[in-house]
């Protein structure tokens, strides 16, 4: 069963939950948007269960003892800071780094800019950042799969969300995010300066193709071919932006929602990841 824990930063102390012994093999796990760390609780089980040390912190914005309200402290360098601030606080030298949705976008960009901290790296949902840039601007489908970020950045996506009892932030979680789940997000997005912080992610988000660079550390990458969000361009080109060991598993009929929808095939990946790239 997961434990509930602080970690202290410089930034402020994020909630995360814990599972497995401290001194296994150390994996992080970063949750998406619109949710928390309880995205991962299939997850953690299964990596305590194999000797790991999981840890699954709420995010930026997600967490209230790190809730800046400048947009401009919700920039991706402030992201990536997070995760390399987390790993001072347990002395990871080197560890796994797992995300989905907006966590894959901080994975990536952790791996691509500092590849000797990060063992493996595990992708879900969304792609390498520099293909899924390019589609953003070159990708008629991608655009239109896209169109609800202008929608989060707008100035009236809080009062739009949250209006008739969050009708619209619920239907965000459909389908596939369990019902107990998507009450727990939305609780948690109802509170005082919840959802602003979680939008700011969008709103600090530059899509200018400003790029990453290559990726040199062992990757798996887990796309699903009911993603509404994601479309097939960027994630069949991401091979592309992988010097280091690469797979690419596309699960079939499958929702944006992996970690929670389809989390027994997504595990065995995960676990089949690790074991193949132990140093």
């Amino acid at each position: 069963m997961a434990e509930y824990i602080e970690i202290p930063t410089p930034a402020g102390k994020f909630d995360a939950l814990t599972a497995g012994p401290q001194d296994g093999r150390p994996v992080l796990l970063l949750h998406g948007f619109p949710e928390a760390a309880v995205e991962w609780s299939e997850q953690l089980a299964v990596l305590g269960g194999a000797e790991c040390f999981a840890v699954a912190p709420d995010q930026r914005g997600y967490s209230p003892g790190v809730r800046p309200e400048q947009v401009s402290d919700y920039r991706m360098s402030e992201l990536v800071g997070d995760v390399l601030a987390i790993a001072e606080h347990f002395g990871w030298q080197r560890f796994d780094l797992v995300g989905h949705d907006w966590g894959a976008a901080v994975a990536w960009a952790t791996a691509a800019a500092h590849p000797e901290r990060i063992r493996t790296l595990t992708a879900v949902s969304v792609p390498h950042l520099d293909p899924f840039n390019a589609a953003l601007r070159n990708d008629e489908d991608q655009a239109q799969r896209s169109a609800y970020m202008q929608v989060f950045r707008s100035s009236a996506a809080e009062k739009t969300l949250l209006a008739d009892n969050a009708k619209k932030l619920r239907q965000i979680y459909y389908p596939g995010v369990p019902e107990h789940h998507v009450d727990d997000y939305v609780q948690r997005l109802t509170e005082p300066g919840a959802l602003t912080a979680a939008l700011n992610w969008y709103r600090a988000a530059r899509f200018d193709g400003g790029e990453i660079g290559p990726i040199e550390v062992p990757t798996l990458y887990v796309w699903s071919t009911e993603d509404v969000a994601v479309g097939s361009t960027a994630a069949l080109a991401t091979a592309q932006h992988v010097t280091g060991p690469y797979r690419f598993e596309m699960l079939e009929d499958v929702s944006h929602w992996i970690p929670e929808e389809a989390p027994d095939s997504f595990n065995r990946l995960l676990l089949q990841h690790l074991l193949a790239h132990q140093s």
